[in-house]
């Protein structure tokens, strides 16, 4: 079953914190950057709150999404200005070495098997394409973790894995827990606490009360961030090597090696 995933997918109309738009916003522009006159895909895009966004400056954009349900979204955005396609991160319906970028934002966590997945990207992208990854900070001592997910990988965790698939990562964070508000700072053990009491909501509505709680004022999330004013600044760079404790962010920029082959139909890897 998919329609589960619209549970935990921010679509329009939601209510949800400053800070949520804030971090939406900002995982575009930076993505927007990255993606300037590629061909590039967002697999697992959800509601498409970004593609509006990243059609000013890629070369070509295609996206999809493993919920028909999420995906419907999207459509209503978009008006067919991006081929939208259902299909899984893993499996995705692109030719060997044909794409410039793969974007992978806030759903690594989702897949069964994360490997594949890194197998399926390196098939797709040509030489020295990116894999650009936005995903929560597990390391972090008040991190909960969503319903339906399989596997986190923090920074250090990523980076190996990454280097196994033939990819050269770089990291960097945003959101830094130490400049959020006092109202956060002060409430993160209680936080903590009740994500290990598995107390915490599990669904965005159910979380609605807990948000306002922690955040305050909440905003309604708009069809797409694309005509939001955003100051963007680039997230900060941060040790590949170690866990950051930093950051609820953890942006990550991989880069195909060139001479890596794409991965075979099992998911091993060819010798260059």
């Amino acid at each position: 079953m998919t329609s589960h995933f619209v549970d935990v997918t921010e679509i329009e109309g939601q209510q949800i914190s400053a800070e949520q738009l804030d971090r939406t916003c900002h995982r575009y522009h930076w993505a927007a950057r990255e993606v300037a006159g590629l061909y590039a895909v967002e697999a697992a895009c959800g509601s498409g709150l970004g593609l509006e966004l990243l059609l000013e400056s890629a070369a070509h954009l295609s996206a999809g999404d493993y919920s028909p349900e999420v995906l419907e979204s999207a459509r209503a955005t978009l008006g067919g200005r991006v081929p939208l396609g259902v299909f899984s991160a893993d499996a995705m319906p692109f030719a060997d070495s044909t794409l410039g970028a793969v974007l992978l934002f806030e759903a690594l966590y989702y897949l069964p098997d994360i490997d594949k997945f890194f197998a399926e990207a390196r098939r797709v992208l040509r030489p020295e394409g990116k894999l650009l990854i936005v995903t929560c900070n597990k390391d972090l001592f008040d991190f909960n973790p969503s319903p339906y997910t399989h596997e986190y990988l923090g920074v250090a965790e990523l980076s190996e894995r990454l280097r196994k698939w033939g990819f050269t990562p770089e990291f960097a964070g945003y959101t830094d827990v130490s400049k959020t508000s006092l109202r956060q700072r002060l409430l993160r053990p209680i936080k903590a606490l009740a994500a290990r009491a598995n107390l915490v909501p599990k669904t965005m509505g159910g979380k609605r009360l807990l948000k306002r709680f922690f955040f305050g004022r909440l905003l309604t999330m708009p069809p797409n961030i694309a005509g939001i004013p955003f100051d963007y600044q680039p997230p900060v760079p941060i040790e590949p090597s170690r866990p950051d404790r930093r950051h609820k962010v953890i942006y990550c920029k991989a880069i195909l090696e060139k001479g890596s082959g794409p991965a075979t139909a099992s998911g091993e890897m060819e010798k260059p």
